[in-house]
C-alpha cells in the first residue's frame, strides 16, 4: 500500500516558528509516533534553532490519509515536499524508524538535489547494513502483535488496554514496522556530514556495539553518546539528550557565523 503524493506543507510542523532562525532541526518520528513527540523540544534548544517535526500521512493530524508501508515510496513523496524548507542550514534527528528515515532521506537529498544536512543525529537504530533481517513482526496475528508491542514498551498501556484506541493504532504500527522490516540496504559513499549516534544503556534491541558501526556512514566527525533508559530513553532522559544536542547545535551555529 502506498499513499499518493500530495504537494503541501503538512509534512512539516512547527510548534514554535522562528522566522529568523539560523538553523533548522528536522525531527523524524519513531513507529507510531507523531510530530507531537517533539512539541516541547524548542524549550530545550537554542532560541535561534527552529524545530521542524515531520508528520507522516496516516499519523496524528493526518490520520485520514493513506499510510505508507514501504520506505522508497515514502521517500519519493517526502523529499520533494522537504525542499521548500531547506533554504537555511539544517540538521536531522531521527529515533528508531525515524533514524532510518533521516538516514535514507539524507542520501536521497544528496543524490537528487545535491543537498545534505550539516549534522545527522541517529538514535535507537542499528546501522542500516547490520539490521536484523530475520525478525518480521508487522504481519503477526493480532494477539501476538499486541504482545510484541508490550515487549517493546513504546506504546502507552492506556492504548494497549483500550480496544477502540488499539483499533486505530494497530494499522499505523503495522505499516511503520513494515517500512523498517522490509527495508533493503544499498551501499553508497559515506555521507560528508558529521554524525552522532545516541542510545539507551538498557536498550535490549540496539546496544553500544551496534551504534558504533554508524561511524562507517560518515566521512566527517563521529560521536557516540549513551543515556540512562531503554529504547525510549528520549522520553525519560529528554533533558540530558537536549542538552547534548543543544551543545552541538551551538557549535554548528558558531561555525556558520565564522564561515
Amino acid at each position: 500500500m502506498s499513499a499518493t503524493c500530495v504537494a503541501n506543507s503538512q509534512w512539516v510542523t512547527f510548534s514554535r516558528p522562528v522566522p529568523e532562525a539560523k538553523l533548522r532541526l528536522f525531527c523524524f518520528p519513531y513507529a507510531g509516533g507523531t510530530s507531537l513527540t517533539y512539541r516541547a523540544w524548542p524549550m530545550g534548544l537554542p532560541a535561534d534553532v527552529e524545530v521542524c517535526a515531520i508528520q507522516l500521512p496516516g499519523h496524528g493530524s493526518r490520520l485520514n490519509e493513506p499510510l505508507y508501508d514501504r520506505l522508497t515510496p515514502l521517500l519519493d513523496d517526502l523529499a520533494p515536499n522537504m525542499i521548500q524548507y531547506l533554504n537555511k542550514p539544517f540538521v536531522f534527528f531521527g529515533h528508531s524508524m525515524g533514524a532510518l528515515l533521516a538516514f535514507e532521506l539524507s542520501r536521497r537529498l544528496r543524490r537528487d538535489y545535491a543537498r545534505l544536512p550539516k549534522h545527522l543525529f541517529i538514535s535507537g537504530h542499528r546501522p542500516a547494513q547490520t539490521r536484523d533481517t530475520k525478525k518480521r513482526t508487522f504481519d503477526l496475528p493480532e494477539a501476538e502483535f499486541i504482545e510484541e508491542l508490550r515487549r517493546l514498551n513504546g506504546t502507552p498501556t492506556e492504548v494497549l488496554d483500550h480496544p477502540e484506541l488499539l483499533e486505530v493504532m494497530i494499522p499505523v504500527l503495522r505499516a511503520d514496522f513494515a517500512i523498517a522490516q522490509t527495508y533493503q540496504y544499498v551501499d553508497e559513499q559515506s555521507l560528508e556530514c558529521d554524525l552522532t549516534a545516541f542510545g539507551g544503556v538498557s536498550d535490549v534491541t540496539v546496544n553500544r556495539e551496534h551504534l558504533e558501526v554508524w561511524q562507517t556512514h560518515t566521512s566527517g566527525k563521529f560521536k557516540l553518546r549513551m543515556f540512562l533508559g531503554d529504547h525510549f530513553y528520549l522520553q525519560t532522559a529528554r533533558t540530558s539528550l537536549l542538552q547534548t544536542i543543544a551543545l552541538d547545535l551551538r557549535q554548528l551555529i558558531w561555525g556558520l557565523k565564522t564561515w
